[in-house]
């Protein structure tokens, strides 16, 4: 379980908040750009985090379980610090490791999927006296405490609360960091997590009860892989902070995912389809006129 943190390091070179005109009449649509870190990826204030802690208890080597944009963003972190990095990698899945062996991270392959990884993983960095830097191991607090630093970002670029938070979901670690950094700030904003259709078990389950899929019910395509989990890793955490926030869940396919991307496109953006999905989501889920007030869209992903 992800613990509540009292402070979060806000990034210093905070991510663009871009004011996306004329998308939902009668509402103010804001996307927050994380892929402007150095991997691309929201996840990258996360795994610096958890270097810096691994780091300061004298680890040289972290080992984590991707299907790929954790991974790569752990490997940009360990290059900028000078630790040693291995990834555990689903063998059919992704671009085979080239974005995180070309940060400079050790790829490691395993049959199976992304949990299967995972598990490959812990077994390595016990077995090989390395930090485990997955987002379920011993890091944990730092992990939430990376992924919060959105939330004070936010905070400081907006004063006022927006209306709601739309966040891509995977393993629901995002949705369960932001929510505590929420409560934390006592800054009232519904979370709403997005992932694929009948390929993640918070989508399946919602409102609950939560349950894990199997191997055979999940289907992964070039567009979707970082939204599909047979057991999202803090799915209930993610459950239980969307439904306190006001919040839903919300299914897109490809299809949505990709016109979503095309439509970042005119803004000068250029996240992947997966990492487009939060605006996929609020974009099919909104039927009628939003609430007004400003809606702020998590891109994550850069290719």
């Amino acid at each position: 379980m992800l613990h509540p943190t009292t402070a979060t390091p806000v990034d210093p070179t905070p991510s663009p908040l871009i004011s996306a005109d004329g998308l939902l009449p009668g509402a103010r649509v804001l996307l927050k750009d994380e892929t402007h870190h150095a991997s691309g990826s929201h996840k990258e204030p996360a795994a610096r985090a958890v270097v810096a802690r691994a780091l300061a208890e004298g680890h040289d080597r972290i080992v984590v379980g991707s299907c790929g944009s954790y991974g790569r963003a752990m490997a940009t972190a360990c290059a900028a610090a000078g630790m040693r990095c291995t990834v555990v990698l689903p063998a059919e899945w992704g671009d085979g490791g080239a974005l995180a062996a070309a940060a400079g991270a050790d790829i490691r392959f395993v049959a199976g999927d992304y949990e299967d990884a995972v598990e490959e993983s812990h077994r390595l960095a016990a077995m090989e006296g390395a930090a485990d830097g997955n987002v379920d191991g011993p890091y944990q607090d730092a992990i939430a405490e990376g992924h919060g630093a959105v939330v004070d970002a936010l905070y400081e670029q907006l004063g006022g609360a927006p209306v709601s938070l739309w966040i891509p979901l995977g393993n629901g670690t995002t949705v369960a960091a932001a929510h505590r950094r929420l409560l934390a700030l006592d800054w009232p904003v519904a979370l709403h997590g997005v992932g694929s259709r009948g390929n993640n078990p918070v989508v399946v389950s919602w409102p609950g009860p939560y349950r894990e899929l199997s191997a055979a019910d999940v289907v992964t395509t070039d567009h979707n892989e970082p939204l599909v989990n047979r057991h999202a890793l803090h799915g209930p955490d993610a459950m239980t902070a969307i439904a306190a926030s006001g919040g839903t869940v919300h299914a897109v396919d490809d299809d949505e995912l990709l016109a979503a991307q095309a439509l970042l496109g005119r803004y000068g953006l250029r996240p992947t389809p997966a990492g487009s999905a939060a605006l996929a989501g609020l974009l099919t889920h909104t039927r009628t006129a939003p609430a007004a007030g400003a809606h702020v869209v998590l891109l994550s992903g850069r290719d």
